[in-house]
């Protein structure tokens, strides 16, 4: 090893430990345990964590200035932040009382493991682990589904896997980390029949990367369904993974009860600021579209490269990849660490070893494919 790229070796591992931070790239379907650093001064490309690597909107960074004279307040003291439950509510046209705020859609997925704790979780295998990891920490036990072969929900397994002590069943849709997709009317049909048996909780994190025609959210069947969830975050389109905004929308009556227990302080645990870059955000449609519209060509360029390797990759509509490590016989999330400071992760699964990739820029997207190339040559 050459004393440059020792040096940068050092730095990278010193850097951790200041952090006091442990690395792992295995864990797909959460950020706990990813590695969680990057920047221009390690020379790292971070394409692990399903982030927007645009940034904040212009309006949701001004509004974060404007609140800054108001950061020794608590969020019930500041006037323009009284409001923001209700700008969510009418942004997804239902009422105040539809809707729970949370720190991330992360927290509030933990909260609903605890608040759904007396029977059993039913889930796809694999999916988004914050919830079923959860649950299985405090014992409850889950019911895991293996996805088909095409790495989508097994919808019809995962209804008949429901039964008298099942207390929730949970689809992320898009798919995370595998990266697909149920149609609206095949997931409508799924939510219906199971919100008769128990409660349904529809994770939409990545919706917004889904085209029009497509782009339909479940919230429109929760006032004729009491027993389905849709929870949401502001991490990705809206680029505030670092804000830590999300939100669960449901009928009212559903909502009352869950509200007082684990949710009690949910929303005093969001800043000033976040809520303000929140609320700000909704408004800037233009930045959402320009997000979209640039993942979308990172994306389309990544995919088409790695084909080109004979790598089969599964059809994506999120802001990451994945595919297949077939006969990879190393670890190759740490290789591309230590090779290549490239941030990726990469797990074996019943089927073999995957590789989940975020979409970066598409500089960012280009270097990664070069890397691929070089080590397939």
């Amino acid at each position: 090893m050459s004393e440059n790229s020792s040096r940068r070796q050092w730095l990278k591992q010193t850097s951790l430990a200041a952090l006091g931070l442990s690395f792992s790239f295995r864990s797909m379907g959460s950020e706990d345990g990813l590695l969680k650093i990057t920047g221009a001064e390690n020379k790292l490309i971070n394409l692990g964590s399903n982030e927007n690597p645009y940034g904040i909107s212009a309006k949701a960074r001004q509004a974060i200035m404007d609140m800054m004279g108001e950061t020794n307040r608590y969020q019930f003291n500041v006037s323009t932040l009284q409001s923001f439950k209700k700008k969510l509510a009418n942004y997804n046209k239902v009422s105040e009382g539809q809707v729970m705020i949370t720190p991330g859609s992360g927290d509030g997925l933990n909260l609903l493991a605890r608040s759904f704790s007396k029977g059993n979780i039913v889930t796809a295998d694999i999916t988004f682990s914050v919830l079923p990891n959860t649950a299985k920490k405090i014992g409850t036990k889950v019911i895991e589904i293996p996805l088909t072969a095409d790495k989508v929900h097994d919808l019809p397994a995962m209804l008949a896997a429901i039964n008298n002590e099942t207390q929730l069943v949970y689809i992320c849709n898009p798919a995370n980390p595998s990266s697909t997709f149920i149609k609206p009317g095949t997931l409508k049909n799924f939510c219906i029949e199971a919100a008769k048996k128990t409660t349904v909780l529809i994770d939409e994190a990545y919706l917004d990367f889904i085209d029009p025609q497509d782009n339909e959210s479940m919230i429109g069947l929760i006032e004729k369904n009491p027993n389905i969830l849709v929870i949401k975050t502001f991490s990705k389109i809206h680029a505030m993974a670092g804000l830590r905004v999300g939100f669960i929308i449901g009928h009212s009556t559903l909502i009352s009860k869950l509200q007082p227990n684990y949710f009690q302080s949910s929303q005093i645990a969001v800043s000033n600021l976040s809520m303000a870059a929140a609320m700000a955000s909704l408004d800037d449609e233009e930045h959402k579209a320009m997000s979209k519209q640039k993942n979308e060509a990172a994306r389309n360029y990544t995919i088409a490269e790695v084909k080109k390797l004979g790598i089969d990759v599964i059809p994506s509509f999120t802001n990451f990849i994945f595919y297949p490590l077939k006969n990879y016989k190393g670890d190759f999330a740490q290789e591309m660490f230590d090779k290549h400071n490239i941030v990726l992760r990469s797990n074996t699964y019943a089927d073999g070893k995957w590789a989940r990739v975020s979409i970066g820029t598409m500089d960012e997207m280009k270097q990664f494919c070069s890397t691929l190339k070089l080590n397939a040559g």
